[in-house]
């Protein structure tokens, strides 16, 4: 090996594209007047949830939460907990900003972020009730596999942050996706399947039915939801 490739950076294979889509006015107005209220900031550090929402209440993750409209609306039906959004789209964080203003809900923060580096730097261990991930990218192509999200070592690093008895919660519309992520989880260290091994999870009341999901149930879609909870 060159001198040259020894210094090269390792590479991160990324589970996203992030899109250059437009913010539209409303957006951009909502990301400058409400981010203070909602926004978290990756150079802040660990954070301590009882400061950040005031009490012990229990704190879910969404990961990719796109436009916003499914978390807002958790988080509008269950005041008692805590609810933090990762999304790296400007636009979809502007759009849950404004909804989340307009709704008068208080009980969400978000981060325009990556995931992976949110959870190395921000998310204290064992700190979570809940970890959401919800029709994220499936890398259609064979080749591009590599590329979900959902994988032995990202399913080890959900569990680090789950409290015990916490629950990483799944969703796709894309069939081999979902036998990818029961493959992954139910063969991942101290985790366990909610509705049995090899069972996927009828749809919960507490998830919305999104726009997206609707969409796709139109054009014949299904979609399987998976609930692994953290055992040890």
């Amino acid at each position: 090996m060159s001198d040259t490739e020894q210094q090269r950076p390792h590479r991160t294979i990324r589970s996203f594209v992030v899109r250059a889509g437009r913010m539209t006015e409303g957006q951009e107005r909502a990301m400058k007047e409400n981010w203070p209220l909602y926004g978290l900031e990756l150079e802040d550090g660990m954070v301590d949830f009882k400061t950040l929402f005031g009490d012990d209440r229990p704190v879910t993750l969404e990961i990719g939460f796109g436009m916003g409209a499914s978390l807002v609306e958790m988080a509008r039906r269950a005041p008692e907990k805590g609810f933090i959004g990762i999304e790296v789209h400007p636009p979809g964080v502007g759009r849950l900003l404004a909804d989340a203003r307009a709704d008068g809900v208080d009980n969400i923060r978000v981060y325009c972020e990556d995931a992976i580096e949110v959870l190395a730097q921000c998310i204290p261990d064992g700190s979570l009730a809940g970890v959401q991930l919800f029709f994220p990218d499936p890398w259609h192509k064979k080749k591009h596999n590599k590329r979900r999200i959902v994988q032995p070592e990202f399913a080890q690093t959900i569990r680090q942050k789950l409290a015990v008895g916490g629950v990483f919660h799944m969703a796709t519309d894309w069939a081999p996706y979902s036998e990818h992520m029961m493959e992954v989880m139910s063969a991942a260290e101290g985790y366990q399947n909610l509705m049995g091994e090899g069972q996927f999870s009828p749809q919960p009341d507490f998830r919305p039915v999104t726009k997206f999901q609707k969409r796709g149930e139109k054009l014949g879609h299904g979609v399987w939801d998976l609930m692994f909870e953290r055992v040890s």
